[in-house]
């Protein structure tokens, strides 16, 4: 460690000493030339990235605030033996090496001499939430010794109101669709029906194997089958919490095997469509990757999910062929739609406690929470790769469409070196992507949703979902009617004891194992008979104990979100 301080203070010296002998390559370019270019030493716990920032990155930081940045990743170096934590600090979660970071003292108090005021404004005053939260963790790691404000954790939104993007997306064949003369399709049986109408126009994929209304996946099981709950989720915006299912609007706990229940109900849906040959039947022993395939070939004719429908199927073959997944939602379909958290989540950011540089390091964090900063880490030099337009609307160069398609296109000009060798190396983001841009025209982050950046539909079946639908892209669709957003909070699920652990397990297994023979089942008096004897077996095996422990969880997840909802 005290090589290393020594070596940054060298190349310090040499680099001002390079300077005073007249070496234009380190001259800031803002008239003052006598000033030294600074190193920073940035310990990281998120990034494999050894050595200085190179790259467009660091002619602009060089430039703006005459610093390079030293990258030292967790694998590299154990600051923790001596403390000094160099200049800037990335932490991976607030558990690990965090807490030990605040109880030794080795962090920078934030508003010693005024640093956050003086060098932190725009943090200040855009990421309240943020920072009170930061105090409150110093507080709970020092059992209320202290409120010390020590940084932030990043992704943060720029108000509760802020969602991600949709997922829950009901794609499906919309050639088929428009074939069948679009019909209303209002609820669950209507979707039904007109699954069992696109398979019989579409009875085989693009190779001639056959295709399937619905195909599900179970590799990425865990207290329930995943598809099975996720449709409770697409169709009601319950969410998946412990053994059940959580309301966001009421804080209502709905069990897996709850009578009549939402889990309950999808697993008849899907037992439905099984019976009535609509169902891949390789759902219970396929992967998601055995799935992706069959998505991709045309085998699988819906999804609730972008990601296994739409984003899979969609490609410019199939679009010059006319077909095509876009969303079409049940009316009565109120998916849910998951809120980002003004307090960030995940990592954080602070500065190292022995740092002879508090000022800079808080200006540079400073920028890089701005919109500028924030959107130049992210899309490459405001100008030359993006900009406003005359409403404030955001919007990519030529260049910057270039090196979105493509980061290994050169900057050229006076930047050396590609886009994505200019890429910043912390791997910290300080701003959720979707997360309100308060200087542009009512945009987000997200370039995908820029105004300017919306894809004009190319094919005739592309044009005929948006002069349908009356929407330019599935985001604006899904966001026009009925959906429920769950609240962005600092909920985090609690520890099981190890006697629950062992029940958890063998009640959830039996959920799991006999879910898939219930989908299964060649009748509906079938059907009644696996459930009912899952439910037996589980409430042998200690149902009512994993119920009690969710129970408890949805009403610490509840006060948590009443709290947002009061704040905002």
């Amino acid at each position: 460690m005290m090589c290393r301080r020594f070596l940054k203070k060298l190349i310090s010296m040499l680099l001002a000493f390079s300077m005073s002998v007249g070496s234009a390559g380190i001259l800031t370019g803002c008239g003052s030339d006598s000033e030294e270019i600074v190193m920073l030493d940035v310990y990281s716990q998120l990034t494999s990235y050894v050595g200085v920032q190179k790259g467009w990155i660091a002619d602009i930081l060089k430039e703006k605030f005459h610093v390079k940045l030293n990258i030292i990743p967790e694998d590299q170096e154990n600051p923790m033996q001596d403390g000094n934590l160099g200049d800037i600090a990335i932490w991976a979660n607030e558990s690990g090496g965090y807490p030990v970071a605040v109880k030794n003292n080795f962090l920078y108090d934030w508003n010693k001499e005024n640093l956050l005021s003086e060098y932190g404004s725009y943090i200040k005053k855009h990421m309240p939430l943020a920072l009170q939260k930061n105090r409150e963790q110093t507080s709970n790691i020092t059992d209320g010794a202290k409120d010390t404000l020590y940084g932030f954790s990043g992704n943060a939104a720029t108000s509760y109101e802020n969602h991600d993007s949709f997922f829950y997306t009901w794609d499906i064949r919309w050639d088929l669709y428009k074939k069948l003369g679009y019909p209303e399709i209002k609820d669950l049986d209507d979707y039904s029906q007109l699954l069992s109408d696109m398979q019989k126009l579409c009875p085989t994929d693009d190779s001639g194997n056959k295709a399937y209304a619905v195909s599900l996946w179970s590799d990425w099981d865990e207290a329930m089958v995943m598809y099975v709950k996720a449709m409770a989720s697409a169709y009601y915006g319950y969410d998946e919490l412990g053994i059940g299912l959580y309301d966001p609007e009421t804080g209502k706990l709905h069990d897996a095997l709850e009578e009549n229940g939402p889990y309950l109900e999808m697993l008849k849906f899907f037992n439905h469509l099984y019976q009535k040959g609509l169902l891949d039947p390789a759902s219970m022993t396929q992967t998601y990757d055995k799935m992706y395939q069959k998505a991709k070939n045309g085998g699988i004719l819906s999804s609730i999910f972008n990601y296994s429908g739409s984003q899979v199927y969609n490609s410019k073959v199939h679009a010059k062929a006319g077909k095509l997944m876009y969303p079409m939602k049940p009316k009565e379909a109120s998916p849910i739609v998951y809120g980002l958290n003004p307090q960030g989540s995940g990592s954080i950011i602070s500065i190292g406690a022995e740092t002879e540089y508090p000022d800079l390091c808080m200006k540079i964090i400073n920028w890089l929470c701005t919109p500028e900063g924030y959107l130049t880490t992210c899309y490459g030099p405001k100008g030359d790769c993006w900009d406003y337009d005359k409403d404030n609307n955001t919007y990519f160069t030529d260049l910057g469409k270039k090196c979105q398609e493509n980061p290994n296109t050169e900057l050229g000009g006076d930047y050396k070196g590609s886009f994505l060798d200019g890429c910043l190396q912390l791997t910290f983001i300080t701003w959720s992507n979707n997360a309100n841009n308060p200087e542009s025209n009512g945009e987000t982050y997200n370039s995908e949703n820029w105004k300017s950046n919306i894809p004009k539909a190319e094919t005739d079946i592309e044009r005929d979902w948006c002069d349908v639908t009356g929407c330019s892209n599935p985001d604006a669709y899904m966001s026009r009617e009925n959906f429920v957003v769950s609240p962005g909070t600092s909920y985090k699920e609690s520890e099981k004891s190890s006697e629950l652990e062992q029940t958890w397990f063998r009640v959830t297994d039996e959920i799991k194992n006999s879910s898939w023979k219930a989908i299964y089942a060649g009748s509906d008096a079938a059907f009644r008979k696996i459930v009912s004897d899952m439910m037996d077996r589980c409430e042998q095996c200690g149902y009512n104990d994993c119920v009690s422990w969710t129970a408890n969880e949805a009403a610490k997840r509840k006060s948590l979100e009443d709290e947002i909802k009061n704040n905002s």
